[in-house]
């Protein structure tokens, strides 16, 4: 093939796969990004410990339909939606990150093209929305309800359980102000 197709070819890749001119993140917005993905990782560690087995305070007829399951289904199980949740959690990079903007390559059908912006707002303020809502309900009393059930965790275990899940409840305000920023910078230039 002669230098002149193989340079046309790059060239149409680059263009096609080049980011939008728009402004880059501002340092806030990286660190709520990374600090957003980093919120599921403690409750994530919880429950894949629980998962395979480890005694994390559960007593009585709950901790006998768990130990029924783990390691088994369970462990499958929390694995899966710790490893969902920290997916989840990692696509606020993109909003972040060229990729939110161009596909990466390698994705099937899609790579090397731009995303639209809201294909990634929409999802990301209803995701934010719904993280956000769950947790203030948590923290105005659901989790002290769950934690008031007999069989729960208690004492030492019911701290270490109470302080995995609690970075979880920034979450949801995380993702919503790196979606604002990212919705000001992307939307702006329309």
């Amino acid at each position: 093939m002669s230098k002149l197709v193989i340079n046309a070819r790059s060239t149409a890749h680059r263009a096609r796969t080049a980011a939008p001119a728009v402004p880059p993140a501002p340092r806030w917005a990286e660190l709520a990004a990374k600090a957003a993905v980093w919120t599921t990782v403690p409750s994530g560690v919880w429950r894949i410990a629980f998962g395979f087995g480890v005694p994390v305070g559960f007593t009585g007829a709950t901790a006998a339909r768990y130990a029924e399951h783990q390691p088994g289904w369970g462990t499958v199980y929390v694995v899966v939606l710790s490893a969902l949740a920290e997916s989840l959690a990692f696509l606020t990079m993109g909003l972040v990150r060229s990729w939110g903007q161009v596909a990466p390559g390698w994705i099937p059908l899609i790579g090397g093209r731009r995303v639209p912006p809201l294909a990634a707002i929409v999802p990301a303020a209803l995701g934010s929305a719904v993280l956000t809502a769950m947790g203030l309900v948590s923290l105005f009393g659901g989790w002290a309800r769950n934690m008031a059930e007999p069989d729960s965790p208690r004492g030492f275990a019911a701290l270490v359980m109470t302080l995995a899940y609690l970075p979880l409840v920034v979450w949801g305000p995380l993702l919503g102000a790196v979606t604002v920023d990212f919705a000001r910078r992307t939307l702006r230039r329309r």
